[in-house]
């Protein structure tokens, strides 16, 4: 057994290479969990309106909240201050503040922690040799894109601060963009790093499959940024029938002036432009899944166009009551939590795409040496 000699007194067995990505791997999947906590808790927080209930952007003290009286009265009158307070808000208790000022604070919190639990284990597993060479860069990356997801959601929650009640649509859409892109790094990553097994039960995806795993991507990223607009405009309190827009398969008032801010500020092109997204998407995963049982492709492929196909469903669905409840918070935390679902599920369909059905190289490499 190969031994590590650390800090000139102490030594540790070197793990096995597959034990030691085993570990990385589900360290990598708790945090993509985290991550779709934090996700959840977002939309919660722009549901209940609470986003802007913290008006200072504090790295360190900022992790503390209000502990006495003194301080939550001091938190209050800085609330106090602010268009939302003056204009939506104006005569709410110190209770009903807290409410909001909660939600917010777990919000931030959350975005502390996943940074902590991503960085000290990731120093752990780069220092005792568990880190294939190259991935160490991978995860730094990561690191420093969630450190730039809360200087993006501190710019965010500022546009709401002086001249309007609310945050900026556009930057609602990057901060929650960014957020996907995270969780999907991150549960690409963890496919990557458990060990692999040589298991073929089929032929690798052909090229059209590998095309619409990407397209069905990408489409459903397109789809998370209709989604944030919608989310920013509060545009799923209006029109609230289905299929049709009030009697309108078009809304009379798709455009605006000028026309081309009707996709990024129009209330009722927003709402048409995710509805129809939708059905994109669902059509695209449909048809892949058909292309999975026309082709002998290696059957991680289809039953992870399956499963994809299930969770796009089950989306559409929560959409449909979503916007019948006149967005109700518990249909839209739903709402919001299967669509990561789905993002999560695309990601590891496309991975699937690229992966199944090939020996991988350890094993064919292991098998050369010992035959």
């Amino acid at each position: 057994m190969t031994m590590t000699q650390l800090s000139g007194t102490r030594e540790f067995a070197a793990p096995s290479r597959d034990a030691g990505n085993r570990a990385v791997s589900l360290w990598l999947w708790f945090v993509a969990l985290l991550v779709f906590a934090m996700v959840v808790v977002g939309g919660a927080t722009r549901l209940t309106e609470s986003g802007l209930s913290i008006t200072e952007w504090q790295p360190l003290l900022g992790a503390f909240p209000p502990l006495d009286q003194a301080d939550w009265r001091a938190a209050f009158e800085k609330y106090k201050q602010i268009p939302q307070y003056t204009a939506l808000n104006h005569g709410m208790s110190l209770e009903e503040f807290k409410f909001i000022y909660w939600w917010e604070w777990s919000h931030r919190f959350l975005g502390r922690f996943i940074g902590i639990v991503f960085a000290l284990p990731l120093a752990f597993f780069w220092w005792t040799g568990r880190l294939d060479r190259g991935t160490g860069i991978k995860f730094l990356g990561i690191l420093a894109l969630g450190a730039l997801q809360g200087v993006i959601g501190w710019y965010m929650v500022k546009s709401g601060l002086v001249d309007r009640t609310e945050v900026s649509q556009y930057r609602l859409a990057l901060h929650l963009t960014t957020a996907f892109l995270i969780l999907g790094l991150l549960v690409w990553l963890a496919l990557e790093e458990w060990p692999s097994e040589p298991h073929v039960t089929g032929e690798v995806a052909t090229p059209l499959i590998k095309r619409m795993a990407v397209i069905i991507l990408a489409a459903i990223t397109l789809q998370v940024v209709l989604g944030a607009f919608v989310a920013g405009l509060r545009a799923g309190y209006i029109y609230n029938t289905w299929p049709t827009m009030d009697g309108q398969w078009f809304p009379s008032d798709y455009w605006t002036n000028p026309a081309y801010l009707s996709f990024f500020e129009g209330h009722a092109a927003t709402q048409f432009n995710h509805r129809v997204m939708a059905y994109i998407v669902t059509a695209l995963v449909l048809v892949q899944i058909g292309l999975t049982y026309l082709k002998p492709v290696d059957d991680r492929i289809r039953l992870t166009a399956v499963w994809l196909g299930g969770a796009i469903i089950l989306q559409v669905a929560l959409g449909i009551a979503t916007l019948l409840s006149h967005v109700s918070l518990d249909l839209g935390l739903a709402h919001q939590a299967v669509g990561a679902i789905v993002f999560a599920a695309a990601v590891v369909h496309l991975y699937a795409t690229r992966r199944a059905g090939i020996v991988p190289r350890d094993f064919s490499s292991r098998g050369r040496a010992s035959a």
